[in-house]
């Protein structure tokens, strides 16, 4: 099983997004989450550092610049998506990445207070 570590730069980014009021409150997340061509399609317009942004986790031993590094998607590419962080907290849990979860909580409950 593929170990992650925490995206310390994309906890910041996901937090100031939240603080400028860039999220979705309901969603359905299987159905806006960004497939493959919506990914690709972002990183012809964006750097790896701004795609990166957009996931918690990062994969121990992938490389950086690849898909394979990065993990726990947040948002659609644009906003933030409560349901995304659920799908966040839910994933890592289920497979016992302790320091994703809590991360992806803790942004949970900012959203939460922010969002009033």
């Amino acid at each position: 099983m593929a170990k992650y570590v925490v995206n310390r730069a994309a906890v910041e980014r996901v937090t100031q997004l939240i603080d400028a009021r860039q999220y979705v409150l309901d969603s359905d997340w299987g159905e806006v989450q960004p497939d493959a061509a919506a990914q690709n399609a972002y990183l012809e317009r964006h750097t790896w550092e701004e795609y990166a942004a957009w996931h918690l986790g990062l994969t121990e031993g992938a490389s950086d610049g690849t898909k394979a590094r990065y993990a726990f998607v947040v948002g659609d590419l644009r906003r933030v998506h409560r349901t995304a962080l659920i799908a966040c907290v839910y994933r890592a849990s289920e497979w016992r990445h302790k320091e994703v979860e809590l991360a992806a909580h803790d942004l949970l409950q900012h959203l939460d207070r922010v969002s009033g």
